[in-house]
């Protein structure tokens, strides 16, 4: 097998990205976004994935953390798309649910090669820390994009914002570890009728 690597930069008069992955990490993380609680966040794809990622990001946040957000799911989205390659012998799907304490979250992935996101979050808040909760949209509208995966993101209770953007995340993390595990059964074989994704 392949190493499953990749490194991209983004470079805009708003940011400066670069994003490192190893799709068969352990779970380690380096992050420097300048935004506390997003860096919380993109530890727990990390971690809850088994993906290693270094994430360096400079952006206006003189502004908002807009621009920076957004791009880091794009770079991100990138990311994974040139690391997974052909997605011969990949599970493609992948779901999990994620509670924490009254809240709990959906996702539902997959690398179909359309990008598409259907997400239903009601935040009780709109910041969290200093994180604009209307962000979580869009990084991963980013990734969806940039990885062309077809996402579903539900957060079916919660009433503290903190822990509905977590459990959303932690639920990414492992929906996603899951589309990306090799299948055995599949070795070799792109999941698909058409043959391609």
């Amino acid at each position: 097998m392949t190493d499953r690597t990749a490194e991209i930069t983004r470079n805009t008069a708003e940011t400066k990205i670069t994003v490192r992955v190893n799709l068969d990490g352990t779970g380690q993380a380096k992050l420097a976004t300048g935004i506390g609680f997003f860096d919380h966040m993109l530890d727990q794809i990390a971690r809850h994935g088994l993906i290693d990622l270094d994430i360096q990001a400079q952006g206006d946040l003189h502004i908002d953390g807009h621009h920076t957000v957004e791009d880091v799911g794009i770079t991100l989205g990138q990311a994974v798309y040139k690391a997974v390659g052909d997605k011969k012998g990949i599970r493609r799907y992948g779901h999990a649910y994620v509670p924490l304490d009254e809240a709990l979250s959906r996702v539902v992935i997959d690398f179909s090669g359309r990008p598409g996101l259907v997400m239903n979050v009601p935040f009780k808040s709109g910041m969290i820390g200093t994180f604009d909760s209307q962000l979580a949209h869009e990084f991963f509208q980013g990734f969806a994009n940039h990885a062309f995966v077809t996402m579903h993101i539900d957060n079916l209770r919660g009433e503290n914002a903190h822990h509905q953007c977590e459990t959303v995340f932690k639920a990414f993390a492992r929906a996603l570890r899951f589309a990306l595990e090799l299948d055995p059964r599949s070795a070799g074989t792109i999941p698909s009728t058409k043959g391609s994704l």
